[in-house]
């Protein structure tokens, strides 16, 4: 399957080919991926031998969505964590309802990228990363391309009440994205694999890997109940859940690194703050 690396970097923007040949393009980011038929627009460029500079977060005006509980694992571990509060029901439920769970996570001012500190809450003990395929839909309401989100989460807060879930997804730093925008010919195929590590301290201390087939949802009806009332005209990310769940009493700590790979976008590393 053809597919082009788009980068937002420190010189400007860069796409790269799949032989790693690479062309500097003029102009602002939200123009570029927001052109009509960006994939064959890639395919027109120019490519010479040259290498990318340093990735920034693959963003400028892009607000980040997400959307929750549509892996079974996902709804697990949500029932999991909620259950002394009574809030698992919630959960079961938005499952298998029609509507999906979609709620904001963030925008440039709260995101990172590549390379880039993730924070967890001072005021929580429980906090784990969420390694997401991200969907990038431009303004015109259409799936564009994909990224890697990772939705840094604090289980404990959102386990004590459903209702605090923004701010157990929502703060500064809680967003990671990256390392670029992929827009492809053919849509992801499902057996695509969504993989993460954790190291502390040069050690593994978790792994686990997942396919996107597994997720419920298709990334269409996502993408229509996110633009059903809203309008984004510099388009949108929309991480689409997370099937890899660290078992409890699992939590993340100061200067853990987090690995997220999903081929062939490539792999988002961050190191938590």
């Amino acid at each position: 399957m053809k597919s082009y690396k788009i980068y937002l970097t420190s010189a400007g923007i860069q796409v790269q080919d799949q032989q790693g040949l690479v062309c500097s393009v003029p102009g602002n980011w939200d123009d570029f991926i927001n052109q009509s038929q960006l994939f064959q627009h890639c395919a027109s460029l120019d490519f010479k031998e040259a290498k990318t500079e340093t990735p920034l977060c693959p963003i400028d005006s892009q607000e980040i969505w997400a959307a929750g509980v549509t892996y079974l694992r996902s709804k697990v571990a949500r029932m999991e964590e909620s259950k002394e509060s009574g809030g698992d029901t919630f959960y079961d439920k938005v499952y298998d309802a029609e509507r999906p769970e979609i709620f904001y996570k963030g925008n440039r001012l709260r995101s990172v990228g590549p390379g880039g500190k993730v924070r967890i809450r001072k005021d929580s003990f429980w906090n784990v990363p969420e390694p997401e395929l991200t969907l990038f839909v431009n303004k015109h309401g259409e799936l564009a391309g994909y990224s890697i989100g990772n939705d840094m989460s604090s289980r404990d807060i959102e386990g004590e009440n459903p209702l605090y879930l923004p701010q157990a997804k929502v703060y500064d730093a809680a967003a990671g994205l990256g390392p670029c925008l992929l827009v492809t010919e053919k849509p992801l195929e499902p057996t695509t694999i969504i993989a993460m590590e954790i190291i502390r301290n040069g050690e593994s201390v978790f792994q686990g890997d997942t396919e996107i087939s597994q997720m419920k949802r298709s990334h269409a009806e996502l993408v229509e109940y996110l633009t059903r009332e809203m309008s984004f005209p510099s388009g949108v990310y929309l991480m689409t859940g997370t099937c890899i769940v660290p078992d409890p009493p699992f939590t993340l700590q100061s200067g853990d690194s987090i690995h997220i790979t999903i081929e062939p976008i490539g792999t988002l590393i961050q190191t938590v703050a």
